[in-house]
């Protein structure tokens, strides 16, 4: 059986209690007897010293009577629950608060030694026999001119200590049922704030360990625990995503990869038969061509995108002017535009500028974005492309009057394979890596690229580059 973290404490509140327990009934049991014994002890003492002061120098320098002090001792006797005597040096008791005044037969402590107790002002035991229970005993000399007379002798039962002690106990043991019920609503507390949003926990990377990604954590809580809980729920969501992903790249990398492979097939079917003839052989083998190359074009755009993502960029970054690169990528869609008799205007900043970059990979994003943006503009509209120095950087802005961007699309054309119903419709050649490529080569450059597009109206798409440290170094000459 699993021991749970519920149970540890448990086991551990018991053990506390166990001791606690202990402590109470053993140390300070002891503790407190000791303490009460010590503070009578020391009261029984000044009443002692202050009857030999008052009444025993008095009674041996005949000063008073021993009816008058008898009654005296008495009343002190009554009213602190004790036994006093008055006792020479050989051991005659001359008053005994407990026995009437006997003057013919006075009681004898036999073995009275009034030195047994040197070096303690109180003693425990029967007193030489004299009492049955436990008695605490305190001893003060009657002196008168450097000689003692006689002792002054108070008894004090301990069984009254004894209960004294309990009701001192009884506290304690009230205590620490105090300490221990605190200690159960902290263990309560301790269940509801932790353990109870714990088992949410556990319970949930259970589910998560089992494949269920969606499941979601009912923990509310501001502290380290709902941190967790949310952190634990935002790593299941983005595993959940990422697998809708990868079922959504596969399905789509299927779809892709089995329309040009039905089409070759079926073509090449077809001139084995004879279906088509000999002299339509030119035709269809540059349509089987054209989908060879889709083939290829799909397949290297996925390893270019995995070693993107497992390898890391390497990039070969030099300075280069910016807007010939432009003027170069722009002339290789001269036959496209030409065909949708599209324009293409060009606002560059000044007639050359540098920055520092990977001159190949920049170039393949203007590619990318320039090939989209004829891919999805209208016939006979125009396309501008502009650069802005704006903090030291070069902003690339690459404007169509296409069909745009439908609004609850913006934000996933960045993902792989991805393709808008639209795009599906204007273009079936597409791949849906091209996107993923740029923004993977200007993040690798720690740039940024952003989308701005409305639908029906067109898109425009903007990224940064750092200007060559040539030019800064020329401003700041200026």
């Amino acid at each position: 059986m699993r021991k749970t973290l519920y149970f540890k404490l448990i086991i551990a509140y018991l053990i506390f209690a166990f001791f606690g327990f202990v402590v109470v009934t053993t140390f300070m049991q002891e503790m407190v007897m000791d303490q009460c014994l010590k503070r009578k002890a020391g009261e029984l003492y000044q009443t002692a010293a202050i009857i030999a002061e008052n009444y025993g120098i008095d009674l041996y320098q005949n000063q008073t009577s021993l009816v008058t002090a008898k009654e005296q001792i008495d009343l002190l006797a009554q009213m602190n629950n004790t036994t006093i005597w008055i006792i020479n040096p050989s051991g005659i008791v001359v008053l005994d608060s407990s026995t009437p005044i006997n003057i013919d037969s006075p009681a004898v402590i036999e073995g009275f030694d009034p030195t047994a107790t040197s070096g303690s002002y109180y003693s425990l035991g029967n007193f030489y026999g004299c009492f049955e229970q436990e008695q605490l005993t305190v001893s003060v000399p009657i002196t008168s001119g450097y000689m003692v007379h006689g002792y002054i002798i108070i008894h004090y039962d301990t069984s009254l200590l004894q209960n004294e002690s309990n009701n001192f106990l009884n506290i304690d043991y009230l205590m620490l049922g105090v300490i221990l019920l605190l200690s159960m609503i902290i263990l309560i507390f301790f269940s509801e704030m932790v353990y109870i949003p714990l088992r949410k926990i556990i319970t949930a990377t259970e589910q998560y360990a089992s494949g269920n990604l969606h499941y979601e954590i009912q923990v509310e809580s501001e502290d380290e625990i709902g941190y967790l809980a949310a952190s634990l729920s935002y790593m299941a969501s983005e595993l959940a995503r990422g697998e809708d992903n990868q079922k959504h790249i596969v399905a789509n990398v299927s779809h892709d990869f089995r329309s040009p492979l039905t089409s070759i097939k079926g073509y090449l079917e077809a001139m084995q038969d004879g279906t088509i003839p000999v002299e339509m052989y030119p035709k269809y083998i540059d349509i089987v061509i054209n989908e060879s190359d889709r083939l290829i074009k799909l397949t290297n755009s996925l390893l270019t995108l995995n070693n993107l993502n497992t390898q890391g960029m390497i990039l070969e970054k030099t300075d280069f002017d910016i807007n010939g690169v432009i003027r170069r990528t722009v002339s290789t869609f001269e036959g496209k535009c030409r065909e949708k008799n599209i324009g293409i205007e060009l606002t560059l900043t000044g007639e050359t500028f540098y920055v520092y970059a990977d001159l190949t990979k920049v170039q393949q994003v203007i590619y990318n974005l320039l090939d989209n943006a004829i891919k999805f503009s209208h016939r006979k509209s125009l396309i501008k492309i502009e650069t802005t120095e704006k903090h030291n950087k070069i902003f690339v802005s690459v404007k169509d009057s296409g069909i745009g961007i439908p609004k609850e699309s913006i934000h996933l054309v960045w993902d792989r394979f991805y393709k808008t119903d639209i795009s599906r419709g204007k273009d079936k050649k597409g791949t849906g890596l091209g996107l993923s490529i740029t923004r993977e080569i200007i993040r690798a450059h720690g740039e940024n690229i952003n989308v701005i597009s409305t639908e029906g109206v067109g898109s425009e798409f903007i990224f940064s580059l750092p200007i060559s440290a040539e030019i800064e170094t020329e401003d700041n000459e200026i």
